[in-house]
């Protein structure tokens, strides 16, 4: 059984806020083509790929910074019939406290992994002031 990995990233084409399944690099490329200048969605996927992980790709305007596209992927997450064996979410680029702290609680109904960037988790980490 191969894991599947739910990542929301920027792409040059491909349709907004859609979750597309993608099973290789090939397919990847052809849906959503090349990754904008300092995108991290696209790399990301093609290494869960070469991880041998399955992708549900979910396009956003702006990595880190369309947050109303995030709610909306994260909204489509809170049924777990609609994607039941989700084995991570990834969000590269997300240093909002908000969407993290909405996508690990998500985490928690699959029993599924955050992952996210070092700097992402710093920012993160570092957003509570005392």
């Amino acid at each position: 059984m191969r894991h599947t990995v739910f990542l929301f990233g920027e792409a040059e084409k491909g349709e907004f806020c859609s979750p597309k399944l993608c099973e290789s690099a090939c397919q990847l490329a052809e849906k959503f083509g090349n990754p904008p200048k300092g995108s991290e969605g696209l790399p990301c996927g093609i290494q869960m790929l070469l991880y041998n992980r399955l992708l549900i790709y979910f396009r956003v305007k702006e990595e880190g910074f369309s947050l109303s596209d995030y709610k909306q992927g994260l909204k489509m997450l809170k049924n777990p019939k609609a994607f039941p064996k989700l084995s991570a979410i990834c969000m590269p680029g997300v240093g909002d406290a908000d969407i993290i702290k909405r996508s690990i609680a998500i985490c928690f109904l699959y029993q599924s992994t955050f992952v996210t960037s070092q700097k992402d988790l710093y920012d993160f980490l570092t957003s509570y002031t005392s």
